[in-house]
């Protein structure tokens, strides 16, 4: 993968600062997309601490302009956008429907779907130009089943399977590429980390046959590998990586 170039949003911390170190080690460029500037900048000095080249682009995914920029920049930088790995998103605490205000859903499915659809947008386009590229775009094991409180969650995770999967017809005589994740419990994440979140941590690594929750580098990985030569074959796919969880 030397002196190709890779999208990374939600690079400032947890699976997309993983991610974006383990493209860099595979010889990649690094675009690196977050709204937290300290945390997006943190992760490109790592970067070129080890050698790499990266730059960071603040972006707001529900922002069409500002995505189109992420693009952009990355190009202007870099000469082309070979792979994507379209990871940001929020994980607010869930609530049953009728305690759930309007906007909380808007603001769900603004950031975890609409802004994957507006990346992927831009990112076909250059990619369509070029003649080609991966993408990885991050669902969870949410949207492959679900549990109590999580509609609008799951709503908009099952939906990235399903754009995902709409894309990768779309494009796949074409050469573009376009895969999906599913992670279960990851620690060493923002959302996981979050002191709201950690009851629910506790039960799903009850809930995992393994026993413990996965670590950021255990999806970077499979994001590298989908993205790779080794998946050339691989498209409108959804890959759980969650420990067995969802095996129940």
């Amino acid at each position: 993968m030397d002196h190709r170039t890779a999208i990374v949003t939600g690079g400032g911390s947890g699976i997309g600062r993983a991610a974006a170190i383990a493209f860099a080690k595979a010889g990649t460029h690094v675009v690196l997309a977050d709204v937290n500037r300290v945390a997006g900048e943190e992760t490109a000095h790592l970067i070129e601490a080890a050698g790499a080249r990266a730059i960071f682009t603040p972006c707001d995914i529900t922002a069409a302009d500002q995505v189109e920029a992420m693009v952009a920049a990355g190009v202007a930088a870099f000469g082309r956008i070979d792979h994507a790995f379209n990871n940001a998103g929020i994980a607010p605490p869930g609530r049953p429907i009728a305690d759930m205000d309007e906007a909380d859903w808007d603001r769900m499915i603004a950031v975890n779907l609409k802004g994957v659809w507006l990346c992927m947008k831009y990112e076909c386009r250059q990619m369509l130009a070029q003649g080609g590229g991966a993408i990885v775009n991050t669902s969870s094991t949410m949207g492959v089943v679900s549990a109590p409180g999580l509609s609008a969650y799951s709503a908009s995770k099952f939906g990235v399977v399903g754009l995902t999967k709409a894309v990768a017809m779309d494009y796949a005589a074409q050469g573009i590429r376009v895969n999906a994740i599913c992670p279960g419990g990851i620690g060493g994440t923002a959302i996981t980390d979050d002191p709201v979140h950690q009851s629910h941590m506790a039960q799903l690594t009850q809930a995992t046959p393994m026993g413990r929750l996965g670590a950021p580098r255990e999806i970077a990985d499979a994001v590298v590998w989908l993205c790779s030569e080794g998946a050339s074959y691989m498209t409108g796919q959804a890959i759980t990586i969650d420990g067995g969880f969802t095996v129940w």
